[in-house]
């Protein structure tokens, strides 16, 4: 499709580029930004007054709930709340039944996503067969398949050896190793330790869980050169950890999730499941630590942590109920929100949904490396363009999830959340238009 973007305010982090001009796009292709040059003729014209254009989202952190848990949620509707949320650009854990461990488990989720023509898919494989911490995975089979790198979801390594020769193997290969900072034994709760979780009588995970496996990874990372990503930071001491191990000029980045940036534990309430959340929800002294951290670039990314759970799952008392919440659709609003309240700006919000998780993946993305999370001409046509000046109620019609569930629901904040996707662009093609 030939598709002309007028009068739209074109803000592209990663260029610096703001400034309102046309975009012109062809073949999947941004072919100009400004005026239109040469024989270009558009199909469809977008006047994008009052709304922004900027690169489509990439989002580092997702269960698509497929295969193995179609009733929490089926790619189809997971991929269409990725791009009602802007998010052009996913990556799903390894976490599947059966877990991404098998090149042709690979291959089949990448090509299902494809035949649905929206939001670009990258898988993690799982960095030991079944996730069972033993046995590694054939890794560079799994890239040849499509994995941008490897983990282990929300399953802690409990083997060093096992954890340090995963890492010499991905050091020699130039592999990146992405790691929950979870220690498995003093991680087992279901709230952040502290004052509230004790009135509560609910279990709690201490931040030593975090720190602990921090420190592990880090002293490997010493001896094996290995480039980890860090996934869904929580803690305070975390951020120092890992601004500490930035200092010394470790191969190390690392995000956090929405929940964690917006909330503390107090937001449990009264044993409300809407925030049983993975990792969970710490204190303020936590919450205002991460804000800075993203905020300063000690922090690379923000993700959505989107992991849609079912409603049998959720109404069962807290400490029994599945950990996750939808998080697609609240990604560009809350990374709005936050860059209001902190002072971060509009440039550093779309930053750390666009530029910043495009170089995590770096030389993973292969040929779309050049062009993901930035506008540029020549590359490819992934863009999100809305509306800053819109707000919107979180309420379960609202999303195109098959998860309802979230802690952000408008009936728990009261508040309408800022700015709303208005169009996403995947490969030139209209993937989503709200009406």
């Amino acid at each position: 499709m030939n598709l002309l973007i007028t009068n739209g305010r074109v803000l592209d982090p990663s260029s610096g580029r703001d400034e309102v001009a046309d975009v012109a796009v062809a073949a999947g292709r941004i072919v100009s930004i400004g005026p239109v040059r040469g024989e270009f003729t558009p199909q469809r014209v977008i006047d994008a007054r009052g709304l922004v254009v900027a690169p489509g989202l990439v989002d580092l952190a997702a269960r698509l709930r497929e295969p193995g848990h179609e009733h929490e949620g089926m790619l189809e509707s997971e991929m269409a709340a990725a791009v009602a949320g802007g998010v052009t650009s996913v990556v799903c854990l390894p976490d599947t039944d059966p877990v991404l461990d098998e090149p042709g488990l690979v291959e089949m989720l990448k090509f299902r996503a494809e035949k649905l023509h929206q939001s670009r898919l990258f898988p993690l494989g799982a960095l030991t067969r079944n996730l069972a911490g033993e046995v590694l995975t054939e890794m560079a089979e799994l890239t040849e398949a499509g994995c941008v790198g490897f983990g282990q979801a929300e399953v802690p390594l409990v083997s060093t050896q096992v954890l340090q020769r995963a890492l010499q193997y991905a050091s020699t290969f130039g592999y990146t190793v992405w790691l929950r900072p979870q220690e498995l034994y003093l991680g087992k709760g279901v709230a952040a330790s502290g004052p509230l979780a004790t009135r509560l009588g609910l279990s709690g995970v201490p931040v030593a869980a975090e720190t602990i496996a921090l420190h592990t990874i880090f002293e490997l990372q010493r001896s094996t050169g290995a480039r980890v990503h860090l996934c869904r930071l929580s803690s305070a001491a975390g951020v120092a950890l890992v601004r500490q191990a930035k200092a010394e000029g470790l191969a190390v980045s690392c995000d956090v999730s929405i929940n964690s940036l917006h909330l503390i534990d107090a937001d449990i309430g009264f044993f409300d499941s809407r925030a049983r959340l993975t990792p969970p929800l710490r204190q303020q002294r936590d919450r205002e630590a991460l804000r800075e951290a993203l905020k300063d670039g000690t922090i690379d990314a923000l993700v959505s942590d989107h992991n849609p759970v079912d409603e049998d799952a959720k109404t069962l008392p807290f400490a029994e109920s599945e950990p996750g919440a939808t998080g697609f659709e609240l990604l560009l609003s809350l990374a709005l929100k936050w860059g209001e309240e902190t002072g971060a700006g509009l440039p550093r919000a779309l930053a750390v949904l666009t530029r910043e998780p495009a170089r995590v993946l770096g030389s993973a993305l292969g040929t779309l490396q050049a062009s993901i999370g930035q506008i540029v001409e020549g590359g490819v046509a992934d863009l999100c363009l809305f509306d800053p000046s819109a707000t919107w109620q979180v309420t379960p019609q609202a999303l195109r999830s098959q998860g309802k569930h979230t802690p952000f629901a408008y009936e728990l904040s009261g508040s309408a959340m800022p700015g709303q996707v208005r169009y996403t662009v995947v490969g030139g093609q209209l993937a989503f238009e709200r009406a």
